[in-house]
This record gives C-alpha cells, sequence and structure tokens, in this order.
C-alpha cells in the first residue's frame, strides 16, 4: 500500500533522511515517532507530494508520489498538525469548498459530507462556524476534510496535540474506527497514544530507522535484564549501597531518598541473583516494603534508541 526505497533528503548539506526503507500494508495504523529533527516531517511531506526526495522511490496504493503526484493525491488524506481551517467558516461550508478543490461532482459532495459528518460525529455541527468549535471539535473538521474524497490512505500528524482527555480518547476511538477502511500512518511524539493505537511502530533517529516491529516486541526487546523497583529500609549504619555496588552485574537508578527508605530500580544479569542479593541486604537488617518487577515499556525503547550517547555506544 505505501512504500519508500532508499529514500534520501538533503537540505543543502544538511542530511535529513538516510536510506530510508518503510512498507505499510494495508489497513494497518503504522506509528512513527522520533524525537523533534529526527525526520518525521521531511518523511510525510515526501509521500504527501510535498517535497521531492533527493534519492530513492516512494509510493502509494502502487501509484509513484514524484511521476504520479496527482494519483496520490487522489488516494491521499492529510491531516497536519495545525488543521488548515478557515475559521470563519460554518463546517459545512468549509467541507463543501474542500470538495470543489478535490473536484468532487455537487451530489457526491453532499453525500460525502453528510456521511463523513456522520462517522466523524459532527452531524450536530454542520451549520456551526469553525472558529466557535472547540479544539477537539476543531480537529474532527480536519480529520473530515482529510476523508471528503474517500482516501484509502490517511497520514496524520499529532492528531491529538492539545487536546484534552476526553477529547483523546475521542480522537483514538476515531482512529481505530477509520482503520476499517483505511491504511493509517500515525506521527506523533505522545507515547502512549502509539501503545494504545498502532499495531506497528516505525521509531527514526537522525533520518534513520532505528527500529520497526510490534509494542510488545520492542517492549521485550529492550528488557535487557531483569529488573525491580525496590523500597528498603536499611539498618542502623548499614551501607546498603555498598552491598549492591559490590554485587556482580548489580546496577542502581533512579534512586529516591525517603524519611526512612529508599526507593530505587535494580537491575541484575538474571533471575537467579535476586534470591543471593536479597539474601545478603536482609541478613545486615535491611527491611524490604516493596519489590515489584519492572516491565520495559515503549518510552524506554525510544530513549534508548533515540539517545546520542546510547547509539554512539552500539555502534
Amino acid at each position: 500500500m505505501i512504500e519508500m526505497q532508499n529514500i534520501t533528503k538533503y537540505y543543502d548539506n544538511f542530511r535529513a533522511l538516510n536510506n530510508l526503507n518503510l512498507k505499510v500494508e494495508k489497513g494497518e495504523i503504522l506509528g512513527l515517532l522520533g524525537p523533534n529533527g529526527a525526520g518525521k516531517t521531511t518523511a510525510m511531506r515526501i509521500l504527501t507530494c510535498f517535497l521531492p526526495a533527493t534519492s530513492g522511490t516512494a509510493s502509494v496504493a502502487g501509484y509513484d508520489v514524484f511521476e504520479d503526484s496527482l494519483e496520490v493525491r487522489r488516494r491521499l488524506g492529510y491531516l497536519p498538525e495545525t488543521p488548515p481551517l478557515y475559521h470563519e467558516m460554518t463546517v459545512r461550508s468549509y467541507l463543501n469548498f474542500i470538495g470543489e478543490i478535490r473536484e468532487l461532482p455537487s451530489r457526491m459532495r453532499e453525500e460525502r459530507i453528510g456521511y463523513v459528518a456522520e462517522r466523524i460525529g459532527l452531524t450536530e455541527s454542520l451549520g456551526r462556524v469553525i472558529g466557535t468549535l472547540s479544539k477537539g471539535y476543531r480537529q474532527r473538521v480536519g480529520l473530515a476534510q482529510s476523508l471528503l474524497h474517500n482516501p484509502e490512505v490517511l497520514i496524520l500528524d499529532e492528531p491529538t496535540v492539545g487536546l484534552d482527555p476526553n477529547q483523546i480518547i475521542e480522537i483514538r476511538g476515531l482512529i481505530k474506527d477509520l482503520a476499517r477502511d483505511h491504511t493509517i500512518i500515525l506521527s506523533t511524539h505522545i507515547l502512549p497514544e502509539v501503545s494504545m493505537t498502532c499495531g506497528r511502530v516505525v521509531i527514526i533517529s537522525e533520518g534513520e530507522i532505528v527500529a520497526v516491529d510490534s509494542v510488545a516486541n520492542l517492549e521485550k526487546s529492550a528488557q535487557a535484564a531483569p529488573a525491580w523497583k525496590i523500597v528498603l529500609k536499611p539498618a542502623k549504619n548499614q551501607s546498603w549501597r555498598e552491598t549492591i555496588d559490590n554485587f556482580s552485574g548489580a546496577r542502581i537508578s533512579e534512586v529516591k531518598e525517603h524519611s526512612d527508605s529508599y526507593e530505587f530500580r535494580l537491575e541484575l544479569p538474571r533471575n537467579d541473583d535476586f534470591d543471593e542479593l536479597f539474601g545478603s541486604l536482609s541478613q545486615k537488617g535491611a527491611v524490604f516494603r516493596e519489590i515489584s518487577p519492572v516491565r520495559a515499556t515503549l518510552e524506554d525503547v525510544f530513549l534508548r534508541l533515540t539517545s546520542v550517547e546510547e547509539r554512539k555506544e552500539a555502534a
């Protein structure tokens, strides 16, 4: 459905994308993650025919984005981070205007406006001026304009940014519902949105794809060693930190000091090592108030793969 092969993009001497290869299957919701300046926006602009690549090929629904851009635009709906709305227009007049730009016949425009408004939850707001709508409803109008011509592919750039929790849940539900009929690329920096919406994730850093997999598999791969959250009350004059530091392969982080205890994350090379370390600390009078396993999250994966220092160490 969507394919990018060896896409490279330079802005003068700055390389924004480096040999990008990506394939998105029909009916998939693909999450596109990356820090600011990673190349996400450049990749989306290339796919939406707004920007040519320096080298490589890209296609949408079998049409080349460089040679068949008009055919690609007919099959693609795009919701930028700031929807292109005219706040003085009513929702209906705005969608009618977009339909004219899309060269939809008059009768089809009316049918599509009615269908999309019902699908997106805008039927009661068609007569309202866009500028009087809440941000959540303005985002719905942006989604409606991207759907009006019934595209096969939707590219959504930060569709939930700035929304309150209830609005986020509503938009998330809409995106999942739309995946029944459309292939979707969701670009966002809100990691929970990707975890709860996308079947597969692409992480971009410094213009390169550093990971492609399901959220579950990425989280599993990030769990390099068994880890626990520990809340420990040491015995008086006990050097608990020294005991852990002297244990082979033990690593602690995220240390927080409370009135009479310490909270920290503990990593060990093997699960079996925990019993030995636990026994050593207990024999010295330490009291464990909490021991709970820590599972790697998408945030852990993202930070590890997009950290310049981490990537240099891996190289």
